[in-house]
């Protein structure tokens, strides 16, 4: 099994997540965006699957950062140029499980993944 989770490691969800995998002894890679980076490519494949305004993270304090003409004018094209420049707005985490994609964190969410 291929477990990747995709965050930053500074995110309190993030650091529930990981110690989850860890108690439970599930073995995963960590694919920092600070230190990795993240391309169009896995953007625009994380909002296909997980559709892209799950995927923007509009709680953060770099969404609110954003004028309202860039907030209204958010579509799904923009929205990945804007997810590469700006990956503190992507929801965290995104955990890959081979070719499957799942958003957020919740202790049961993760239980019926590992089941």
């Amino acid at each position: 099994m291929s477990i990747t989770m995709y965050g930053i490691p500074n995110c309190d969800t993030i650091k529930k997540a990981r110690k989850w995998l860890e108690q439970a002894g599930i073995d995963y890679q960590f694919h920092d965006y600070r230190k990795q980076g993240v391309d169009a490519d896995m953007v625009a494949e994380f909002c296909s699957n997980l559709c892209w305004e799950n995927v923007l993270n509009k709680r953060g304090t770099t969404y609110r950062q954003l004028t309202a003409e860039q907030k209204e004018s958010l579509n799904e094209t923009n929205a990945v140029a804007l997810l590469v420049e700006k990956p503190a707005m992507i929801k965290r985490p995104i955990l890959r499980v081979n070719n499957d994609l799942h958003l957020g964190f919740k202790p049961e969410q993760y239980s019926s993944i590992f089941a």
